[in-house]
């Protein structure tokens, strides 16, 4: 005869109840589980627009997102995957927003409101890379790492270029000045950290990158004296002397000429 410890038996009985419960919980069905299963597409569309327009943001992207997946394409799928972005925008999602115009522009690229995708993907970046101290001008956001103010300037530059007379284009506009000066004094602190540390190649192609990427910026005349000081450091006196007459030429008050003087601010 077999005998069963009061360990095996007690585990023998957790065992019976797991299986048990784990039976019970197969009753339950997807549908039994789907708190939209059975509503309708234009209902469920509705509903999400109520809570769009009460300005309840997680709801409506819940709903909206259960749209999406139900009914991929019905009448209203692109309008809901649109408005998906929107949702995710005032939501604070930048990632998800970004990511779904992305998802909208490739598969509507001629949609009528295709121009408003952009403008959303570039606004989800601008917001991404704002940091709310710089309005206390507490610090410098030129000086930290600006990957999503980037992805706005592409963005915006790309809403502007393929759709000009969009009504979103003025706007996108006015950010690029904004982003395209913020990126440009960007590159040169980094050329002025190399300048310091006696990098002056390296600051040399900062300061070249600064005057042929971003032309109208105002951080052009900086990126030409950070040029002449690069080549100074070289010793290539000639290319200095040809971007100093540049310089001169365009920024005769500058705060490095001095009586048409070149001041370096790193070298001795």
């Amino acid at each position: 005869m077999r005998v069963f410890s009061a360990a095996n038996r007690f585990g023998a009985l957790a065992l019976s109840l797991a299986l048990l419960a784990g039976c019970a919980s197969n009753d339950t069905t997807p549908e039994e589980e789907d708190e939209f299963a059975g509503v309708q597409e234009r209902e469920l569309y509705e509903l999400a627009r109520t809570a769009l327009d009460s300005n309840r943001y997680p709801i409506a992207i819940e709903r909206l997102e259960a749209l999406d997946t139900r009914y991929p394409f019905g009448p209203h799928a692109e309008q809901a995957q649109l408005e998906l972005v929107y949702a995710y925008y005032e939501n604070g999602d930048w990632e998800e927003a970004r990511a779904a115009a992305s998802r909208f522009i490739r598969l509507h690229p001629d949609h009528p409101q295709a121009d408003y995708a952009y403008y959303l993907r570039g606004l989800s970046a601008w917001q991404a890379g704002r940091f709310s101290l710089e309005r206390l001008r507490l610090i410098d956001i030129s000086k930290r790492d600006l990957g999503a103010s980037r992805d706005a300037y592409n963005d915006f530059r790309e809403l502007i270029q393929r759709f000009p007379q969009s009504e979103y284009a003025p706007d996108a506009q006015q950010r690029i000045v904004y982003l395209r000066d913020l990126l440009a004094r960007h590159e040169l602190h980094v050329a002025d950290y190399y300048l310091r540390r006696g990098a002056y190649l390296a600051a040399v192609e900062r300061g070249r990158w600064v005057v042929e990427h971003y032309p109208e910026s105002s951080a052009t005349r900086d990126a030409l004296a950070t040029m002449i000081e690069g080549y100074q450091g070289l010793g290539m006196d000639d290319r200095a002397g040809e971007v100093l007459a540049v310089l001169r030429e365009n920024a005769p008050d500058h705060e490095q000429l001095q009586g048409g003087r070149f001041v370096p601010k790193h070298l001795d």
